[in-house]
């Protein structure tokens, strides 16, 4: 019987069902006990909450310091960043709705092409693309779950190959930022070594990526936190409430006021 390996952490402002469900990934899916079942660098993982703790089920130490440490982002203190929020009334309210939401540091290529395949579409229809992408060209892990497919695997299947994958326009930005990709003309080391803005440029080299997209992939793939996506519901925040910009208090870390922002302004009244 293969042995299933557990880490158990402090909850350390991590809600679990918040973090991976407001929006910012789509390979996550909740199972019939509560728990959260996702794939991500390659690995399964399925994740559950107590009061005090945060039980990682399928990991081991190695796993937890080298994947998941980092894609749930434990190293940096979101309650004191959230403190600094609290000097503005509406981040004060958004924190308070839904505490516990950290920003995912996701595989770069899986962020952009993911956030490509999001544009003008909802979550139920991005989780499908996703998952069928994945189960066309990933790598079977077992137990129903795949891989997120390189760009270099995508470049090579072509467009015709991801048709059953019915992703309309977006197949064709797919195709073009696989290619970029793993051709080396949209280099993930040199946007590393670049600012936002610079970064942004570079991706900005694939067709259907615009501003959006790029901040995106920025602030969910490339960790970095302070690059502001805006939506539809983003925009309607900025003009109800912040019409002149984000407050002072979110300077260097906007990328996480506007998660705690978006997830409370497009849920409050249900």
């Amino acid at each position: 019987m293969k042995k299933i390996l557990t880490k158990i952490i402090d909850k350390n402002w991590l809600n679990v069902d918040i973090t991976l469900d407001c929006g910012q990934a789509f390979r996550w899916e909740k199972l019939p006990g509560g728990s959260m079942h996702g794939v991500a660098f390659g690995r399964s993982l399925t994740v559950s909450e107590t009061e005090d703790k945060i039980i990682l089920e399928n990991c081991g130490e190695e796993d937890f310091e080298n994947i998941w440490r980092g894609y749930f982002d434990l190293d940096r203190d979101y309650e004191k960043i959230c403190e600094g929020f609290s000097s503005d009334p509406a981040l004060r309210e958004a924190v308070a709705f839904c505490p516990g939401i950290r920003i995912l540091r996701q595989e770069p290529w899986e962020a952009l092409c993911s956030f490509i395949i999001s544009q003008n579409n909802n979550i139920p229809r991005i989780k499908g693309i996703i998952g069928r992408l994945c189960r066309a060209l990933g790598d079977d892990l077992g137990d129903g779950d795949f891989s997120f497919p390189g760009a270099e695997r995508i470049a090579r299947a072509g467009e015709e190959a991801l048709a059953p994958l019915r992703a309309g326009f977006r197949t064709k930005y797919i195709i073009d930022a696989a290619r970029k990709v793993a051709g080396g003309e949209v280099d993930f080391d040199k946007i590393n070594s670049l600012d936002d803005e610079q970064a942004a440029q570079e991706l900005k080299k694939i067709k259907g990526v615009g501003d959006k997209v790029a901040a995106c992939a920025l602030l969910y793939g490339f960790g970095r936190v302070d690059c502001l996506p805006v939506d539809v519901w983003v925009k309607r925040i900025l003009s109800e409430t912040y019409p002149d910009g984000l407050p002072a208090c979110t300077e260097g870390v906007r990328g996480i006021a506007q998660q705690y922002l978006f997830h409370w302004r497009r849920n409050r009244d249900n």
